[in-house]
């Protein structure tokens, strides 16, 4: 579950659930998996640091982790108690000094910034809904995250670390936004369909239509995290599929070539 790529995108971080729950690291070049966690029975939702050289991870009652990745050293606890009933950690801003992730204050979900520095949290948005799956842009200026707050979740982008105003960028429904590593472009779930909106950054924020690029029955969505990645090129997504045996994904799927099915779906005139 949540596979993350790494930076170099030689490395894949996924949540693994059997008797328990622990974070693995699977090395694309070696066809290898390699358990990371050991402490604990609940380490889940992979986040790389931008340098590849760490895992932070959500552990026990609701903690916060890193670990190297190589598994050179034991977990480090980055929150010394839980921050509220459910901490979960979703992206690391570009230049590796602050993680993003969501904070449970029951029937709410917020967005809050953890400085590596101080490790104060610190509140980015307290939506009229619960707000769901935030990223960072590449450029570590944005953030992007879906809300129910207009009756049905929709994906928006606001400016980091703010103030400024938001940005609606799905148009009927979208969970699950993830940037395209190299820019450009805003990625996101709608349904069994994979969106895509092109994105500008600077020097003012806008956005385009948005776009089917490819259709298919992968993972149900779930609410707090994105269930696929993007590698760091933008052209292979790493999707979830779930088995036919089983309903729980037992599979990872890479979709490739998906450009030149959406110049076929979209002909260029």
């Amino acid at each position: 579950m949540m596979p993350r790529i790494s930076s170099d995108g030689r490395r894949v971080a996924v949540t693994i659930q059997e008797a328990d729950s622990q974070v693995w690291i699977y090395d694309l070049a070696r066809d290898t998996l390699t358990r990371l966690t050991f402490d604990g029975t609940e380490n889940v939702d992979p986040v790389w640091t931008p340098d590849g050289k760490r895992i932070v991870f959500k552990g026990a009652a609701s903690r916060l982790f890193w670990q190297p990745a190589d598994g050179s050293g034991a977990a480090e606890g980055l929150t010394s108690a839980p921050l509220s009933t459910n901490d979960v950690p979703s992206s690391i801003s570009a230049d590796g000094q602050a993680l993003l992730l969501t904070m449970d204050n029951n029937p709410t979900r917020s967005i809050w910034t953890l400085p590596f520095k101080d490790r104060k949290p610190q509140l980015f948005d307290r939506g009229q809904a619960a707000e769901n799956a935030p990223r960072f842009s590449p450029d570590g200026h944005w953030i992007s995250y879906d809300s129910a707050e207009s009756g049905r979740p929709e994906i928006y982008v606001r400016p980091y670390p703010g103030p400024g105003g938001k940005w609606q960028i799905s148009s009927e429904g979208g969970r699950e936004a993830v940037w395209n590593p190299k820019g450009g472009e805003l990625f996101y779930r709608s349904g069994n369909k994979m969106m895509a909106v092109d994105v500008s950054t600077q020097p003012v924020f806008s956005a385009g239509k948005p776009r089917v690029l490819f259709e298919g029955t992968y993972a149900p969505t779930p609410l707090s995290l994105p269930d696929y990645d993007v590698s760091p090129d933008g052209q292979r997504f790493l999707m979830l599929k779930p088995s036919e045996q089983a309903q729980a994904p037992t599979q990872i799927n890479v979709v490739l070539n998906w450009f030149e099915e959406l110049k076929r779906r979209v002909p260029v005139e």
